[in-house]
C-alpha cells in the first residue's frame, strides 16, 4: 500500500480519537479493530502516528490501542513534568479509563519503559510482551560493558543523519526516512538527558520479569546503531519464559523498516501465547 494512502486509511479508521484525563495529564490515544486487547507503546522518536504500517493489520485481530506519552505527540506533561517516571501510571490510567483489564503490549524502544513498568506494578493484567529495540531494563555487567562500548565507538554515518534507520533503508527509501523524521518533529524538543539511567545504577528487571511469567518476544535490529543487538541477545538470556529474534538488513525502528515481517513475527507471537492468558 502508498504511504500516502496507507496514512489517509488510518487516519479515515479512527473509530475513538479523544483524550483521557488520567494521572494529571490528558492522555491521547485511538482505538482500532476489536478483539483482545493489545496495546503499541512508541519509543522516543515517535508518537501514535508511528504505528501506522501495524494498525491496518493488527486491528483486524485485536483491539488495538495507541497513544502519545506524556510530551510526545499531542500529549503534554504537566506544569512540573514527571516525564518518563509517570509512563507506566499513564498507561495503567489508560487502561482503566477504557476498562481493559488484560492486555498484550508491544513497546518500541522508550516505550518498554512503559510496558515493563506497567507489567511489573500489575501482576495479571499482562498476557504477552514485545520489546522492539528494548532490552526492558534487564541487564548485567556484560550487558553494561557491551552497552558502553557501543555508545564510545566512532559514528558510523554523517551528523544528522537518522540513527534510528538502517543507512541501507534511508538511502533506498527516502521518501519513508523523510516520513519518519516529519513524525518525529510533531514532537516537542526533549532534554538530552531525557532517557538517561542515573549515574551509577545497577539495577536489573530480570529477575522480576522471570517471577511474573509473562512471555516476552525480544525483537532488534542486526544493524540497530542505537542499542547494540548483542544487549538484546543478553537481555533475553536472563529471562526464560522470553524469545529473541533478531532481523537482518534492518535498524533501530525494524517496525517501520520492515514491517511485513515484523507484523508477521508479533502476530505468531500473540496467537501462540494467547491461550495462557485464558488459562485459568
Amino acid at each position: 500500500m502508498p504511504v500516502a494512502q496507507a496514512v489517509i486509511s488510518l487516519k479515515v479508521a479512527r473509530t475513538n480519537m479523544p483524550f483521557a484525563s488520567v494521572n494529571g495529564t490528558d492522555i491521547y490515544y485511538e482505538t482500532h479493530g476489536s478483539g483482545p486487547a493489545v496495546v503499541f507503546a512508541h519509543g522516543s522518536g515517535g508518537n501514535h502516528l508511528a504505528w501506522w504500517q501495524q494498525m491496518p493489520f493488527f486491528s483486524k485481530h485485536y483491539m488495538c490501542i495507541i497513544f502519545d506519552h506524556r510530551s510526545f505527540g499531542l500529549t503534554k506533561d504537566e506544569s512540573e513534568p514527571k516525564g518518563r517516571a509517570a509512563f507506566a501510571d499513564d498507561l495503567k490510567g489508560l487502561l482503566d479509563h477504557l476498562g481493559v483489564e488484560r492486555t498484550a503490549i508491544v513497546a518500541h524502544s522508550m516505550g518498554g519503559r512503559a510496558g515493563v513498568g506497567f507489567t511489573l506494578r500489575n501482576p495479571g493484567r499482562v498476557w504477552g510482551l514485545v520489546l522492539s529495540g528494548s532490552n526492558g531494563g534487564s541487564v548485567n555487567n556484560e550487558a553494561r560493558l557491551v552497552r558502553d562500548g557501543h555508545q564510545n565507538r566512532k559514528p558510523d554515518r554523517p551528523p544528522g543523519a537518522l540513527r534510528a534507520l538502517s543507512l541501507g533503508f534511508a538511502a533506498s527509501k527516502p521518501e519513508m526516512a523523510f516520513l519518519y523524521r516529519q513524525f518525529m518533529r510533531l514532537n516537542p524538543k526533549h532534554d538530552p538527558d531525557f532517557l538517561t539511567v542515573p549515574p551509577g545504577y545497577q539495577g536489573s528487571t530480570h529477575e522480576r520479569l522471570t517471577e511474573s511469567g509473562v512471555p516476552i518476544l525480544y525483537i532488534v535490529g542486526e544493524e540497530d546503531a542505537l542499542i547494540a543487538p548483542k544487549t538484546i541477545e543478553i537481555a533475553a538470556s536472563l529471562v526464560p519464559q522470553s524469545r529473541l529474534i533478531t532481523m537482518p538488513e534492518a535498524g533501530h525502528s525494524v517496525y517501520y523498516e520492515q514491517p511485513d515481517v515484523f507484523n508477521d513475527h508479533v502476530h505468531r507471537f500473540l496467537t501462540e501465547v494467547m491461550p495462557l492468558a485464558t488459562d485459568g
